[in-house]
């Protein structure tokens, strides 16, 4: 496996931590209506009031044999009618995913009743379209009501072996101020893949690190977890920002929310800058500021004509 073939590896990677949540491929998801997420939510009392992040939320990996997951749970303080609003709609979710450093373009289109969401990822710097990954998500709203929300995206296809990429977002109310969700996403690989994700952490990859504190060092110093965990985990928080960036700036005017989501998830990330700092603010703004209006500018396109 050469450096190279890593390094896109690990861009690849970059792309699938959204915000949202979903099963591994043939397990199910924690929850299925408000009721289990809201036992969920009770059962994490302990880990989202104490925790590393020093905020409301949990987040858990799992790794078995051929498939990955990431999972976040969180309060945001945000109502619920807000969060159901904000978090349906093909055209939004492109807004969320967006944000992500290493998604460089998001299409939305329904044919013959489906809904799909075409999405090009890539490298964390700016790039021709032409050189990003395409996956066509299917886009499903499973659930709509005044108590839960449930959302999926799905994919059966990735590139260098990896499959069955499942994304689901799931939300309940707290009370009249906060809202509760759950954040995750799966996929399975096979041998390229597995080979591939083997030379990245190998080398470029081989300092980086998850949030899961593993073990304590002498001093007391936490060690977070390295290898395919770690990658899990920095992704899924980045989706989760993502998530959180966007739904905190959709009651603002219109001409303000862009602005202040992609600060937002900037600001979000340097949190955390052991697992997630990449690009300094000016650089991924400026990024940024090019792939969105490369976005509308396609979707626009098709009317011009």
């Amino acid at each position: 496996m050469t450096t190279r073939s890593a390094y896109r590896w690990r861009h690849w990677l970059g792309a699938f931590a959204i915000a949202a949540l979903c099963s591994i491929a043939g397990l199910p998801a924690h929850a299925q209506d408000a009721a289990t997420l809201r036992a969920r939510q009770a059962a994490l009392k302990e880990q989202l009031a104490s925790n590393q992040f020093q905020r409301p939320l949990y987040l858990e990996s799992e790794q078995t044999a051929g498939d990955l997951k990431g999972d976040v749970y969180a309060l945001l303080d945000q109502p619920y009618a807000v969060v159901g609003q904000a978090l349906q709609g093909m055209d939004h979710w492109c807004d969320v995913l967006i944000l992500h450093l290493n998604v460089k373009h998001c299409h939305s289109a329904s044919t013959g009743g489906n809904d799909v969401l075409s999405l090009s990822v890539g490298r964390k710097f700016d790039q021709p379209l032409a050189d990003a990954y395409v996956v066509d998500f299917a886009y499903k709203v499973l659930a709509a009501t005044p108590d839960f929300l449930r959302v999926s995206l799905s994919a059966d296809k990735g590139p260098m072996g990896t499959s069955n990429y499942r994304i689901v977002l799931e939300a309940i109310p707290l009370d009249a101020k906060r809202s509760f969700i759950h954040m995750s996403y799966s996929y399975a690989y096979g041998v390229a893949a597995r080979l591939a994700m083997q030379g990245y952490l190998a080398t470029i990859g081989s300092d980086k690190v998850g949030f899961s504190i593993v073990e304590k060092k002498p001093d007391g110093q936490p060690v977070y977890v390295g290898g395919v965990r770690g990658v899990v985990e920095r992704n899924t928080m980045r989706y989760y920002l993502a998530i959180e960036s966007y739904v905190n700036a959709f009651t603002l005017p219109a001409g303000d929310q862009q602005e202040k989501r992609l600060e937002a998830w900037h600001s979000a990330v340097e949190r955390y800058p052991v697992q997630l700092h990449e690009l300094e603010r000016a650089e991924y703004m400026e990024m940024k500021h090019k792939e969105i209006a490369r976005q509308v500018a396609s979707a626009k396109a098709p009317a011009a004509k």
